[in-house]
């Protein structure tokens, strides 16, 4: 919503630049989409390697400790 808002303030400011920036909005969000994906998967990756450091820890804490 405040995307929108911002948008529309930009429309009666400025309105040739708001409609470059409704057109290139998704061009922008394509490129960037690797990245993001590339940033799951790394803190998928760390979260995992977290889990593996900490298990022997749980192990040896036992099963009546939260």
């Amino acid at each position: 919503m405040t995307k929108f808002l911002l948008w529309c303030i930009l429309l009666v400011l400025c309105w040739p630049l708001a409609l470059l920036a409704i057109v290139l909005y998704p061009v922008v969000w394509l490129l960037l989409l690797p990245f993001r994906l590339l940033g799951i998967a790394v803190g998928g990756v760390l979260e995992l390697v977290g889990a593996v450091v900490r298990f022997p820890a749980r192990v040896l804490r036992g099963p009546g400790a939260a």
